[in-house]
């Protein structure tokens, strides 16, 4: 299938977040701790702790820009793909999982869902422009896999702002596992500690969320000066959690869910201002600005194909959704049985800097300046930071 230029394929081997997780699931089960880059398994202790720091929108392209002299830039050993799409429902259900986004079936921050009455977004548990998701046992069959902490053979906890702790999308996702609620970038790091110093003498894993940096991003731009300041404020977290760690026996892995890229106004297509298009879609847009999907009326593929042609010539690049499916960016693994239908009958994927979007009746729209969710590399490629304590 055709690709948007200069597009990063999601590796859903050793050299993506994929196999990052593969490898922390493999220590929960009880082996030794390589990262999965290495290649050929080193003698390692199996009895050292290990914590996982995820940064939303941490990318790659970010800290080698603005990370120079920085702790994280320092320990930084590589880079890993994101999953697809490049969004935080996606990925991060991927490290809460072991899933690729074709299993578990989140594949955007909206999905369509008809026995929940449409597009919904399943992290906030909300019908796009019609309040919370209701009918019978939603969480159960919205996410009907097991987590990545049901079958461990080693203490675990998920560490998480207090206003997310207690969302139904956590408390379903960590499953198997103790949640620590903290309040700010010094009481995650209290957290960390605290939770490590509660395994005693056993070896055990940590997940530490963080998600203020990407809210930054969507709002003020991934290269704005607030981003940059908060970046350093994460930098110097990052160093006291250093100096408290010394000598207790871990390793420390620092990565994300995916990067950022900024789109300006002048770069949004809004279906709103071409009404004989958007009339050829028997749904709104669904999974994310920079990957959409959308079913088409029946009949309606020559039409539409001509409207992108003429006028997302440059600014998107349209697939069929079977195609998509088909090519391996969703990952591996038994898919979803809700795949085609979370997929549409059609995508359209982004070039770099552009974005589509619709409006439904009594939405309330959200203005972003930085996104993702594409296959540009400020999006997809995320760094791989490990320091050892």
């Amino acid at each position: 299938m055709a690709l948007p230029r200069d597009a990063v394929v999601p590796d859903y081997g050793d050299g993506g977040l994929y196999g990052l997780v593969a490898s922390f699931r493999a220590y929960l089960q009880g082996r030794a701790w390589t990262p999965p880059s290495n290649g050929a398994a080193r003698n390692e202790d199996a009895n050292r702790s290990l914590v996982f720091l995820l940064v939303d929108g941490l990318g790659d392209t970010f800290l080698q820009r603005f990370g120079t002299g920085s702790t994280l830039l320092a320990h930084r050993t590589g880079h890993l793909t994101s999953v697809f799409p490049s969004t935080t429902a996606s990925a991060v259900t991927t490290t809460l999982t072991g899933l690729a986004p074709a299993a578990h079936g989140l594949t955007g921050w909206f999905v369509h869902d008809r026995r929940f009455g449409g597009v919904l977004a399943p992290l906030p548990m909300l019908v796009r422009g019609n309040g919370p998701v209701e009918g019978l046992f939603p969480l159960q069959r919205l996410f009907p896999y097991q987590t990545l902490f049901q079958h461990r053979g080693r203490p675990a906890s998920l560490i998480y702002p207090h206003y997310l702790a207690g969302s139904p999308f956590s408390r379903r996702h960590s499953r198997g596992a103790r949640v620590a609620p903290y309040t700010g970038l010094d009481s995650m790091v209290d957290a960390i500690v605290r939770e490590l110093q509660s395994f005693g003498t056993q070896s055990g894993y940590v997940h530490a969320y963080y998600p203020v940096f990407d809210a930054l991003s969507h709002t003020h731009g991934c290269e704005s000066s607030q981003v940059i300041a908060r970046f350093q404020r994460i930098d110097a977290s990052f160093s006291r959690l250093l100096e408290r760690l010394q000598g207790c026996n871990c390793d420390i892995v620092v990565s994300a869910d995916h990067g950022f890229i900024d789109s300006p106004p002048q770069q949004q297509v809004r279906l709103e201002d071409y009404p004989d298009a958007k009339r050829l879609l028997n749904t709104p847009l669904f999974g994310e600005r920079r990957a959409a999907f959308f079913g088409l009326r029946p009949g309606a593929e020559r039409d539409f194909k001509a409207f992108s042609d003429e006028v997302l010539h440059g600014k998107a690049v349209l697939s069929s959704s079977e195609s998509l499916r088909q090519s391996g960016l969703l990952g591996p693994g038994k898919p979803h049985r809700k795949l085609a239908e979370r997929t549409g009958t059609h995508v359209l994927l982004m070039e770099p800097g552009w974005t589509i979007l619709d409006r439904l009746p009594d939405e309330t729209e959200h203005a972003m300046l930085g996104v993702h969710g594409g296959l540009s590399p400020q999006e997809m490629w995320i760094p791989l930071i490990c320091a050892r304590c």
